[in-house]
């Protein structure tokens, strides 16, 4: 009987003993100091709005409404085309305008992966690069030569109400490993928000 209380309490020491190593492994690796790419990625999957209390993931649509609406005002009149040619204009202005969802896309799955990473959580909520990502997408139904806001602003309601419900197959890529599956739920719902858009706006045209 006394060896076999002698060896629980030798094998309760062993586990404590690896428990304890396990805390400190995680521990050292969590607290070591962040570089500067943990820095970037960190900026970049937050998109400067990540951290705000209330309704990140809103705030980082208007990101991209924003940067829409920029590359709409830098670009639009320096396409080649203008009042005469609509359609050249419009086509011009979308493949910029996709490169920079690819471009964001690419970015924010290495910046949401490294993010994650950080915090040792799933999808954690100060990732909004894929609410950019996705208001983008939604916005590319948007037609170049309409001057009135009322598409952009259906693009932007659009999105956030696919961005909640998550229509198939958003939900389950969402359960993708890493940035990826931070990135392509949002993706999914910005394609379902750019269809809602341009059937709305091809009616309204009719």
């Amino acid at each position: 009987m006394i060896w076999w209380v002698g060896f629980a309490r030798s094998g309760l020491t062993v586990s404590s003993k690896e428990s304890s190593d396990e805390l400190k492994s995680v521990e050292s690796r969590f607290s070591s100091p962040r570089t500067s790419s943990d820095y970037l990625a960190l900026a970049l999957a937050t998109c400067g709005v990540g951290f705000l209390p209330l309704a990140p993931g809103t705030f980082g649509s208007l990101v991209g409404v924003g940067l829409y609406l920029l590359l709409r005002i830098i670009l639009v009149p320096r396409l080649p085309g203008g009042s005469d040619n609509v359609l050249t204009t419009a086509y011009g202005f979308l493949v910029f305008e996709l490169l920079l969802i690819v471009l964001v896309v690419f970015v924010g799955i290495w910046a949401a992966s490294r993010v994650e990473q950080l915090d040792a959580r799933k999808d954690p909520g100060k990732v909004v690069v894929d609410e950019v990502a996705g208001q983008l997408i939604a916005l590319t139904a948007v037609p170049v030569a309409l001057t009135s806001w009322w598409p952009t602003i259906l693009a932007f309601l659009l999105f956030r109400f696919f961005d909640i419900v998550k229509p198939y197959p958003a939900r389950r890529l969402e359960s993708l490993k890493g940035g990826l599956g931070i990135m392509a739920d949002d993706v999914i719902a910005g394609i379902y928000a750019a269809v809602g858009v341009a059937l709305i706006v091809s009616v309204r045209w009719l």
